[in-house]
């Protein structure tokens, strides 16, 4: 048994959107990632959008097809290697593995009861042996998500943005699961709300000792909530720290792009936001060697021809740059 809840190897997600069957087109959204979740760890991936975070995070819950390398789930009880998994496994997987949806109104149906739509998963896994016991579940994992039994007789659209995903989290916790995949699910909500809802999150993996991954593009959110930080551009990691070292000690030129870019609350800060030039590259037209070459202001001969490697540069900290230590010296000045 490792420490390491999800480990990936050179994970790759590729997806054919056409082209013939002599030269298909190759979607290369996940490409080559290789990543350790901890156990009980709040695990962030941030980007922009077309990055690859939400197919990551579908990967990791078997609900994409991974194309090449692997992905192995050890909660110390089961071990599954998610590109081999029996139905079976699949089944069982389903239990250990959750999703809490971005858009809290798209993710529950109008035509069923809060207490329904918690109970769903108990009855569609076999997880309750009557409606006595669903009940009891259901009024627990309520409590937890600070659902009151009169919400549980009520429709979704009784509810606000922020109660909406308090039911969605409810009915990812419900079959006890260890591990959750957030996919941007403060995203659609006010600051005030995403704050109590970030809150609960923390509170209920503390509680139930749950590994998170948890995906967003709102930095600011992922400093407050996240122990370690994965940063991806177009399919692949190029940073990835714990949160605090990643965010006093940017190593690579995509990430100081992003912090830059965070808001600031001083009306008389300068506007120091580093502007990169172009969109983010097609990743069905990947660029040569660092896809990011095309828009760095760092940009070398050998950036244009060599993919570089995730480098390890300090505990737990690894950059995926050729002139990562040239520009962390030169800066250090």
């Amino acid at each position: 048994m490792t420490d390491n809840l999800i480990s990936t190897k050179n994970l790759a997600v590729e997806f054919n959107i056409g082209g013939g069957f002599f030269k298909p087109k190759i979607l290369k959204a996940v490409d080559g990632i290789s990543v350790d979740i901890p156990r009980g760890s709040f695990f962030g991936v941030v980007g922009e959008s077309g990055s690859g975070k939400t197919t990551l995070g579908r990967a990791l819950l078997n609900a994409t097809k991974i194309a090449r390398g692997g992905a192995v789930y050890d909660d110390g009880e089961v071990r599954y290697d998610l590109e081999k998994m029996t139905p079976a496994e699949l089944k069982d997987y389903r239990k250990r593995a959750q999703l809490i949806f971005q858009d809290p109104y798209a993710a529950l149906s109008p035509r069923m009861t809060v207490r329904d739509i918690i109970a769903e998963p108990l009855e569609v896994m076999g997880l309750t042996s009557g409606r006595e016991e669903t009940d009891k579940v259901v009024r627990e994992i309520a409590a937890k998500c600070r659902l009151n039994l009169e919400h549980l007789r009520r429709f979704p659209h009784a509810f606000s943005g922020g109660q909406r995903q308090r039911i969605s989290i409810a009915r990812a916790l419900v079959s006890k699961p260890q591990f959750i995949v957030a996919d941007e699910s403060v995203a659609a909500l006010d600051v005030s709300i995403q704050a109590d809802v970030l809150n609960l999150l923390k509170s209920i993996q503390i509680d139930m000792g749950l590994t998170f991954l948890f995906i967003s593009h709102d930095l600011s959110v992922v400093a407050h909530t996240c122990d370690h930080v994965a940063v991806m551009y177009l399919g692949r990691i190029v940073e990835s720290a714990p949160t605090k070292d990643l965010f006093n000690s940017t190593r690579h030129p995509y990430t100081k792009a992003l912090f830059s870019a965070i808001p600031s609350l001083d009306p008389d800060a300068e506007d120091s936001a580093q502007r990169l030039v172009g969109e983010i590259p097609s990743p069905t037209n990947q660029p040569s060697g660092c896809t990011f070459h095309t828009r760095c202001p760092h940009v070398a001969d050998i950036c244009k021809s060599e993919v570089p490697t995730l480098e390890t540069c300090d505990e737990g900290h690894a950059v995926s740059c050729h002139r990562w230590k040239e520009l962390f010296e030169t800066a250090a000045l």
